[in-house]
């Protein structure tokens, strides 16, 4: 019974997309290809921000350990208490690029969770836009194994 569902559900997704009712360059989310590819923690955050200076702030907490054994696979949670946390990047300026990771949130609850690779020992940066300014908390984790060819 399994398969005769599967096979169901596959045929009218199949045909949901072929109608154009869902088109894909809709659904997906944008990718600031500038962004990821600056090799400038500044310039990389005004390429997706369209600034790149920021308030230190208590409001915002990182959760990362201060030892990361292995540099490919490194836990971040980023959580911001700030009223009105429009976004949340995480930037390491000790990597080739240094934007990591970047949350549109709309609304949603200022918290993000994911893994990040890194290169050498460097602060893991949490930008947070709120209010049409930028917000920042930094801590340093200390990479004993590179993850990224740095």
């Amino acid at each position: 019974m399994k398969r005769r569902t599967l096979l169901k559900s596959s045929l009218a997704a199949g045909l949901v997309a072929s109608t154009g009712i869902v088109i894909p360059g809709r659904v997906l989310a944008a990718y600031p290809k500038a962004a990821f590819e600056n090799k400038d923690s500044s310039g990389a955050l005004s390429d997706i921000y369209g600034m790149s200076d920021f308030a230190e702030s208590g409001d915002i907490k990182i959760k990362a350990p201060e030892i990361a054994e292995n540099g490919a696979v490194v836990p971040v949670q980023v959580t911001s208490s700030i009223a009105g946390t429009e976004s949340i990047s995480i930037v390491v300026a000790g990597n080739p690029t240094p934007l990591l990771a970047s949350f549109n949130l709309h609304g949603s609850e200022g918290y993000v969770s994911t893994r990040i690779k890194m290169g050498k020992t460097s602060d893991v940066l949490a930008v947070v836009k709120a209010g049409g300014s930028l917000h920042a908390a930094r801590q340093e984790v200390k990479v004993t194994i590179g993850g990224c060819g740095g």
